[in-house]
């Protein structure tokens, strides 16, 4: 398939396509006339490249998750320890607007209900 229908079959755009190449990321298409032919496969590689960004992981994490290197368990480690804190920072989060929402107090700050409910998301040498 072209770069072209595979950027339309992936939703990413074709520049994104050959700077991953450039990289590393992807494997280099074989080449018919000049152009780009790729696999029924690379559609699925870019799929998973898109989902490793999705999940934070920067191009040089998702450069070192594709090698077989001892470094890369550590990667994923601390990357779970970094998604499971975002997890925990947006349930605060989701607790804060949906108090908001339906407390009356004009400073939620001041609200006794929200205080306790904060006081629940310090860290445990905080208290």
């Amino acid at each position: 398939m072209t770069i072209g229908r595979l950027a339309e079959a992936t939703g990413v755009p074709a520049s994104a396509i050959r700077y991953w190449e450039r990289h590393g990321l992807l494997p280099a298409p074989e080449r018919q006339g000049g152009q780009r032919r790729y696999p029924a496969d690379a559609a699925g590689r870019i799929m998973l490249l898109r989902k490793y960004q999705q999940a934070g992981l920067t191009l040089a994490e998702i450069a070192e998750f594709q090698q077989d290197q001892p470094r890369r368990e550590a990667m994923i480690r601390s990357k779970v320890a970094e998604i499971e804190q975002r997890m925990v920072d947006l349930e605060h989060a989701h607790q804060l607007l949906t108090h908001a929402l339906q407390c009356s107090r004009t400073d939620i700050v001041s609200c006794p209900t929200f205080q306790r409910q904060m006081a629940t998301w310090r860290p445990e040498s905080a208290h």
